[in-house]
């Protein structure tokens, strides 16, 4: 399960998504640099140990009114290898751990192949801030036959809806960017909800993500 480090991280994760977040064609910003905070998130395993995934939410308060995103973030101790510029958000120095490469985990095979799991109902969800705790609040649903076999490295695509990931022939993970309390919940095939918060404290629960059909 996985395990939180009680360290320091030079730069901090926001400091690093302040300065990626307003490259990203999602990002609803001002042309201001983003003042972020933690808004909530979730954490998978990965089952070799060597990767770490987290779902973390981010509020940018320095616009009109606060606006929230969704991140999954990889952590790794080395370069991914055939990743491009567009994946790297940037690298940090771990206190325990060391230097630490930090990627959209978007474009992370490990990420994407244990999303998918926990869709399928074959990978449990870990609280985003304790050590080998279960988060109970994040589900997973999948209606009708299992998923093919994924398509490693599932093309990505990015646009101002979200992102977009061809897992399989006729499939495409909608990974959901804006995070808005007032969005319907629509049923899909299959869709991961989590909690999220507020500035003012408010909770929250969103489709994180939503796996549809592609269009032909």
């Amino acid at each position: 399960m996985a395990v939180i480090h009680r360290t320091t991280m030079t730069p901090g994760k926001l400091e690093l998504l302040a300065a990626w977040l307003p490259s990203r064609p999602w990002y609803e910003g001002t042309a201001s640099r983003p003042e972020l905070s933690k808004a909530g998130g979730f954490r998978l395993d990965d089952p070799k140990g060597e990767v770490g995934i987290e779902f973390m939410v981010v509020t940018d308060t320095s616009g009109d009114r606060p606006r929230s995103y969704h991140v999954p973030l990889s952590y790794r101790g080395a370069p991914l290898e055939g990743a491009d510029a567009a994946a790297l958000i940037g690298t940090s120095e771990h206190g325990v751990l060391g230097t630490r490469w930090v990627y959209d985990g978007t474009h992370d095979p490990v990420l994407v192949e244990q999303l998918l799991a926990l869709v399928e109902g074959n990978a449990e969800p870990q609280a985003q801030s304790v050590s080998d705790t279960p988060d109970p609040s994040v589900t997973a649903h999948l209606a009708g036959a299992p998923l093919p076999p994924t398509v490693t490295p599932a093309p990505v695509t990015d646009d101002e809806h979200g992102t977009h990931l061809a897992v399989s022939p006729g499939l495409v993970l909608h990974v959901t960017r804006r995070l808005d309390p007032a969005a319907p919940m629509p049923d899909a095939r299959a869709h991961v909800t989590a909690s999220w918060h507020t500035p003012d404290g408010t909770e929250n629960r969103s489709r994180f993500a939503v796996l549809g059909d592609a269009t032909p």
